[in-house]
């Protein structure tokens, strides 16, 4: 069976659940090694028996992404160890409050920024030369609908969510002339744990489950897959 990124290096945020953790299982099935962030080191070892239970491989890296100094050894460590990044797959988000702008604590507003936006600045930022130094470096951001489909109560995730697709578009612009490809990725509805938070009275059995939008994310990881700039959405393919 011939697996498309065999010998690829895959970084993948929010490893432990969801989105993530469908990702990297179908990343690793379609031959890469998987480097796997998440702050849960349970759940990395889980998603480790997993991986290796479909005979792929993966590093663990038990890591909370609000830390910028791990982030630049993190990097430090691939470049010494691999010398590149084939891929960066930037999951790992929160919901943050649901509520009034005006009834938003500071806190909860840093929080939000901090995971879903600047995290992602600063993995960009330390992780470039290592995407540059691939033969076709794949970069995918989950984004949301929530980014341009605004509505009251929904302000940190919403503006994180459109901030992140303004910076992967000027990435995106960046990047036009070498061999990384920049895009985001709307998933849409999914049977995830934001989701239920998000929606508490929604049933989640009327729900995709996490791993066709994985599949979608592993698509646009192919070395072949040339487009750069572009929101997809997960339902219209």
């Amino acid at each position: 069976m011939i697996k498309p990124l065999a010998n690829r290096i895959a970084l993948v945020t929010g490893a432990s659940r969801g989105i993530g953790y469908a990702t990297a299982i179908a990343l690793a099935k379609a031959g890469a090694h998987v480097v796997a962030i998440a702050r849960t080191v349970g759940a990395l070892e889980e998603l480790d028996d997993a991986i290796r239970a479909d005979g792929g491989s993966a590093t663990l890296v038990p890591l909370d992404l609000r830390d910028t100094d791990g982030i630049l050894r993190l990097a430090a460590a691939l470049n010494e160890r691999y010398q590149r990044l084939d891929v960066l797959v930037g999951n790992a988000g929160v919901l943050g409050p649901l509520s009034p702008l005006g009834h938003v604590e500071p806190k909860a507003w840093d929080e939000v920024m901090a995971v879903n936006l600047t995290a992602n600045f600063h993995l960009l930022r330390a992780l470039d030369p290592l995407l540059r130094a691939s033969d076709a470096g794949r970069v995918v951001l989950v984004t949301s609908g929530a980014a341009t489909n605004i509505r009251a109560y929904w302000g940190p995730y919403a503006i994180s969510k459109a901030a992140l697709d303004a910076m992967a578009r000027t990435y995106a612009a960046e990047t036009v002339t070498t061999n990384v490809r920049v895009n985001m990725l709307n998933p849409g509805p999914t049977r995830t744990r934001m989701r239920a938070a998000a929606m508490p009275g929604e049933d989640p059995m009327t729900l995709k489950t996490a791993d066709p939008v994985a599949e979608k994310i592993v698509t646009m990881c192919l070395p072949d897959f040339r487009e750069t700039g572009k929101i997809y959405d997960a339902r219209q393919g």
